[in-house]
């Protein structure tokens, strides 16, 4: 019967089912199989998840239980009842793969693919990119900026998609430590491409700046953002910013933050960007009685649009203030809690909800969509497991 229908029909047929179902039916024939490999194909089964079938959203949860010092990779409707899809537990047990650590980090999340590194314990020289709906990941070339060739350095990471080449990028800002006056230098920045397979140097120069190493980026608005600051030569008092690096026209901004009185004198802003919907999101701990703030950038770009919208006070020394981790699709902020409990917070009426979730150690949630990105990188080192 397929072989009687036009292929415009088979392919508005095919990229109206489920993800799963999409799987099964590249079996079904070779022309099926053919249409739904198609680069063309993948981009639109992705439009229509994340505009058609807006209603279906998910968040990715990296969790380390108590008992068992494992990851776990929790996928959950974000809805009410929070229900459960797929867990996904460590991928990586292929043969052949040589792992420099058996614990990851993930970077960030962008259609469907997630970006793991390796830089919890040391130096990040192995990357993945995985598509844990897929089953399939892709093992990343070794990068040019590394210990053998440039001595200690501390490293960012930031991972998006850049739509103006239709293509995955992960971005390493690489401070080299090792020259005494390193502070004052500019970090060197390369890019490695999923359409190449390959890494870059970037020739934009970035500010002179320091990055927070292993500190969340955000992406939001085409650009990778990261908390940054660099030091007055005169008077040695901090300036802290967001750097912003846009993934297709790959040249540095600075974002001005908030006003956040003490931060420009002698102290080291404690925080980390995050993505609000559309919006970029700040975390800021307080330095001199260590509550939470939440800010917003309701207009992107406008510093004066930045809004505090929720503060988590510092109520008990003895414990550990929440942490905020992230945010659902309703607007609600996740906070870890000093148990290991995973609560949601209303930023309007400042209402919590147990999550029934918990998670003790490294910890992570961004919103995900299911997507088919990697189906058609068989030859281009795309792994299946």
């Amino acid at each position: 019967m397929s072989d009687s229908l036009p292929v415009e029909i088979v392919t508005q047929i095919l990229l109206r089912l489920p993800l799963k179902s999409i799987i099964i039916s590249t079996s079904v024939c070779k022309t099926w199989k053919s249409i739904i490999q198609n680069p063309t194909f993948i981009s639109t089964y992705l439009h229509h998840s994340t505009t058609i079938n807006h209603h279906h959203h998910l968040l990715l949860f990296r969790l380390c239980e108590q008992r068992n010092p494992k990851e776990v990779y929790l996928l959950l409707n974000d809805e009410e009842n929070f229900t459960q899809h797929p867990t996904f537990d460590f991928p990586f047990h292929c043969p052949n793969l040589k792992l420099v650590n058996v614990i990851y980090r993930v970077v960030n999340t962008c259609n469907g693919l997630v970006c793991l590194s390796d830089d919890l314990f040391g130096y990040a020289n192995q990357f993945f990119l995985w598509n844990p709906c897929l089953r399939k990941f892709i093992n990343l070339a070794y990068p040019n900026v590394n210990y053998r060739s440039h001595g200690g350095f501390d490293a960012s990471i930031g991972f998006g998609f850049d739509s103006k080449t239709n293509d995955y990028k992960v971005v390493r800002v690489v401070t080299l430590v090792d020259n005494p006056d390193s502070r004052k230098d500019r970090p060197v920045v390369e890019v490695y491409s999923l359409s190449t397979g390959e890494w870059r140097m970037v020739t934009a120069l970035p500010p002179i700046c320091t990055l927070l190493g292993r500190a969340q980026v955000g992406f939001v608005n085409g650009a990778l953002h990261w908390l940054a600051f660099r030091r007055n030569d005169d008077d040695h008092k901090f300036h802290h910013f967001v750097l912003v690096f846009d993934l297709g026209d790959e040249v540095f901004r600075e974002i001005m933050l908030p006003e956040l009185p003490g931060y420009e004198t002698t102290y080291k802003l404690e925080g980390s960007v995050s993505v609000y919907g559309n919006c970029l999101a700040l975390f800021q701990k307080e330095y001199n009685n260590g509550q939470q703030n939440i800010w917003v950038m309701k207009e992107y770009g406008v510093a004066s649009s930045w809004t505090k919208v929720l503060t988590i006070p510092y109520e008990d020394p003895g414990v550990h203030i929440p942490m905020p981790i992230g945010f659902r699709r309703n607007g609600e902020v996740i906070l870890k809690m000093d148990d290991g409990q995973l609560v949601s917070v209303d930023l309007g009426n400042h209402k919590r909800n147990n999550l029934g979730i918990s998670s003790y150690g490294y910890t992570f949630v961004d919103s995900y969509v299911e997507s088919l990105v990697l189906l058609d990188k068989a030859t281009n080192g795309a792994v299946t497991y």
